[in-house]
């Protein structure tokens, strides 16, 4: 089985999606509609680690790899969500090495980090994922989206473990001091992502951007990074339903 550190290193474009609905099925749907890979959003979406564990059994059953991105970089909630089954984690806001390096050994079973020992779904389906397995599973990816997170980029990527690095573009604009803008619409944000990009690469781990819809893709697809995130399930429900009644009208 392909997992998604293998995903996210491939020579292809790996494609995401933001599940933001605190719901098991609609994360099932999600998860069988041709994403590589489904991210449980318990930052900024409806769904809370209470809720997660129904959402992450849901998309078990699926052929895209989970992901959680936690609330926020602490020990406790990397561990949560990796034990709950997700292959990898999104961490927000890493603007240091310092940091990446505390998310990543949260990520690692002792000696080489201090993640906990507690395999909830692997025991209850009769398949324990050994030390060694584990440590190779899991997937860690900082998201870059501070200035002082830009300004360190060239030590966050060689952290080791570090899987890879994930920029979010708004919270970027907003630190940066660009205001609330896309790539598109400024050359001085699309000039500093793109140099995320070459830093990473040179760096050897993966990259990814956050794409507003399809519309984007593409030329970060041409510039050659590794994965994206370009739609969440909320505004494909919104969207879906409003073209769906419009031709429902005629």
């Amino acid at each position: 089985m392909t997992t998604l550190k293998q995903v996210l290193t491939a020579d292809t474009l790996a494609y995401g999606v933001w599940s933001g609905l605190d719901d098991p099925i609609a994360a099932e749907i999600t998860g069988r509609s041709g994403f590589d890979f489904v991210v449980v959003d318990l930052q900024h979406g409806f769904a809370s680690m209470a809720s997660a564990p129904a959402i992450m059994n849901a998309l078990e059953h699926t052929p895209s790899a989970p992901v959680i991105r936690v609330p926020w970089n602490t020990p406790d909630l990397l561990m949560r969500a990796l034990d709950l089954g997700a292959e990898g984690v999104i961490v927000p806001m890493v603007s240091t090495a310092a940091e990446a390096r505390q998310a990543v050994t949260a990520c690692r079973y002792a000696p080489a980090g201090n993640r906990s020992w507690g395999p909830l779904w692997t025991t209850a389906r009769r398949h324990l994922v050994d030390v060694a397995e584990g440590d190779e599973k899991a997937t860690c990816i900082a998201m870059i989206e501070t200035a002082e997170g830009y300004a360190n980029i060239d030590e966050i990527v060689r952290v080791e473990g570090l899987t890879a690095v994930y920029v979010g573009p708004n919270d970027l604009a907003l630190s940066m001091g660009f205001g609330r803008v896309r790539f598109p619409e400024s050359p001085d944000l699309q000039n500093v992502i793109e140099r995320i990009v070459d830093v990473a690469h040179a760096g050897g781990i993966a990259v990814g951007v956050d794409c507003n819809g399809t519309p984007e893709i593409g030329h970060w697809r041409d510039y050659g990074v590794d994965f994206v995130i370009s739609h969440t399930d909320t505004t494909l429900l919104v969207e879906s339903s409003e073209a769906a009644a419009r031709a429902a009208r005629g």
